[in-house]
């Protein structure tokens, strides 16, 4: 997903000399390839998250449009008073790319994981958040996020992500969504965003392969959120189940759990993410998902009991 970033933030850049590339101590080959295209639109700010998005609100305030990028977790909980009062109380256009989303920094454990995230930006008025879930998604999410004049927050996963679309050129909506199964009066209808699809696709495969009925939405856009797909599944679902790299309060599974409140949806509800801990573990990306039971086994294992099947 980083390369699929700079990949598209290297042709905004030459379209849109406005275009900025602000980081926080990156330095990475992206950023220095980014540095000799284009010199005079890159921002190194260190290990300063806090200065970072106080300058990016500044230089937004002169036409600029900052893309601020730097790991999910220093921006949303280090930088979240900078984010509320400079950015989003003043509306600016700012884009904030969160990088290693949810568990995507495996090997250095849960002061690096980006978990709470959602849970604590979607609060802040005048803030959109996207969450892809793929290169392509990703590649989208910024476009979208570019053609608005609007604070836009990112989170972007960093591994070898597999990618479920043919190219880029998606017809991405805020307030939209994708539906990866459609499963005709689906029994279960599994709603998930970010980079977990992967599993949460394998789940409902096999799901289906079993006789279960199993729809799976792709939430891209978290904020504005894709009522309308809760609305056209919930007359024939048995079980609506939300699957995130995420804490399950006040992440997706909180967001579908609103919406079902507001308008008196009464399916039942599986919320499949940390429950409300830090997650455990260290390694691979896909070993520490296995560890907070968040494999497509354990995936699939939660839905059975849901339903009181036999696991």
């Amino acid at each position: 997903m980083q390369r699929a970033y700079m990949s598209k933030l290297l042709e905004l850049a030459e379209r849109d000399k406005n275009i900025l590339h602000v980081i926080s101590d990156s330095g990475t080959g992206f950023d220095e390839m980014f540095r000799k295209n284009f010199p005079d639109q890159i921002y190194n700010f260190g290990i300063s998250e806090q200065h970072m998005i106080g300058a990016a609100a500044g230089l937004a305030s002169l036409n600029k449009i900052p893309f601020v990028y730097t790991s999910g977790a220093f921006l949303a909980y280090r930088a979240f008073e900078f984010i509320r009062d400079d950015v989003c109380f003043n509306n600016l256009n700012i884009k904030i790319i969160g990088m290693g989303s949810g568990l995507s920094w495996a090997t250095l454990g849960s002061s690096h994981h980006t978990t709470e995230d959602i849970a604590v930006l979607r609060a802040l008025p005048n803030l959109k958040i996207l969450s892809p879930a793929t290169p392509f998604q990703v590649m989208a999410c910024v476009e979208l996020a570019y053609k608005i004049n609007s604070p836009v927050y990112i989170r972007i996963g960093m591994n070898s992500e597999k990618e479920f679309f043919n190219d880029a050129n998606l017809n991405l909506k805020f307030g939209s969504s994708d539906l990866i199964i459609d499963t005709q009066a689906s029994d279960v209808c599994i709603f998930s965003t970010g980079s977990i699809l992967e599993e949460a696709e394998s789940a409902a495969t096999i799901l289906n392969g079993r006789g279960i009925k199993t729809s799976l939405i792709n939430c891209y856009s978290l904020k504005p959120f894709d009522e309308s797909a809760v609305d056209k599944n919930y007359k024939h679902a048995k079980l609506f189940v939300s699957v995130e790299e995420h804490n399950i309060m006040g992440g997706l599974g909180g967001i579908i759990s609103e919406i079902m409140a507001d308008k008196g949806i009464g399916v039942k509800l599986k919320r499949i993410g940390l429950e409300d801990k830090f997650a455990s573990g260290y390694g691979s990306h896909k070993a520490v998902r296995a560890a907070n039971n968040l494999s497509s086994e354990k995936i699939i294992k939660a839905i059975l009991e849901a339903l009181n099947e036999r696991v």
